[in-house]
């Protein structure tokens, strides 16, 4: 029997389009996983003896499509109907956009993604299978039914998992701004300083004119001594040394003879 069904949904599978395959295995791994979790349940309530108590696991279902004037409050109140909503987060728009739309004169703050968390991830797997790809809303006078819904399902995806993904996009938005605004420092202090030196320029220009006498700058370059200059810088101050000692000794030489002149001179007299 578990043959003639294994090669049934062969045949099925190869009859079906890729796009309806990816979907099927999509179910058939939703259904593993929830079988896996009722068999894990079972076998802990029944080794414990305890009573199974309802220990539900979030879900996290991906928005890609944002309709204009879309608010958190709308999604809410439309996706509750289904199950139990725990925390939504919508993606606002980028600092450019906002900027072009304020000097258009529209202020209003528009969304490009979201997250919805259910309290029940089977919910939520229900739920994108259901919804992907239809009408938001249930009438055609509804404020929504034009846009479609653009949901998916993100397996083993946690609430933390955004939270550090929008932490990391925040430090490198700082970063490219930062480099963004040392860019700029740099640019107008080169352009500050072209701007000075053109107005100089044009100040010698005109006093050329005039018939002044311009005093330019002269600029003294030192070249770099060889190494023979410096040996002979060094026999030389190694010279002038000596000659200096020798100098010294002589007028020391020289006072002591005088000061015996004078001893002998005076005892001559006496």
């Amino acid at each position: 029997m578990k043959k003639e069904e294994e090669e049934e949904e062969q045949r099925r599978t190869s009859a079906q389009s890729p796009a309806e395959n990816e979907t099927a295995k999509d179910r058939r791994d939703d259904e593993d996983e929830d079988e896996d979790e009722e068999q894990a349940s079972e076998e802990q309530d029944n080794c414990d003896g305890a009573i199974k108590k309802d220990k539900r696991v979030p879900g996290i279902i991906y928005l890609g499509h944002i309709p204009p004037r879309f608010r958190p409050k709308h999604l809410r109140n439309m996706l509750s109907a289904y199950g139990e909503i725990g925390r939504i987060f919508l993606q606002p728009e980028d600092h450019q956009v906002r900027r072009k739309k304020k000097k258009s004169g529209s202020r209003r703050l528009d969304f490009t993604e979201g997250w919805v968390e259910f309290r029940d991830k089977r919910v939520a797997k229900r739920v994108a299978l259901s919804l992907h790809n239809t009408p938001m809303g249930t009438h055609k006078r509804q404020r929504f039914f034009s846009d479609l819904w653009n949901m998916k399902y993100l397996h083993r995806f946690q609430w933390t998992h955004l939270s550090e993904r929008l932490a990391y996009e925040q430090t490198v938005l700082q970063q490219r701004l930062r480099a963004e605004v040392s860019q700029a420092k740099r640019e107008t202090n080169f352009y500050l300083n072209n701007v000075e030196k053109s107005v100089r320029l044009d100040k010698r220009r005109k006093r050329r004119k005039d018939g002044e006498q311009v005093s330019e700058k002269s600029w003294d370059f030192t070249q770099r001594q060889t190494e023979e200059e410096i040996q002979k810088k060094k026999r030389a101050s190694k010279t002038g040394q000596h000659l200096k000692k020798a100098h010294l000794i002589e007028q020391k030489s020289q006072s002591n003879v005088s000061l015996l002149a004078k001893i002998f001179n005076s005892s001559k007299s006496e």
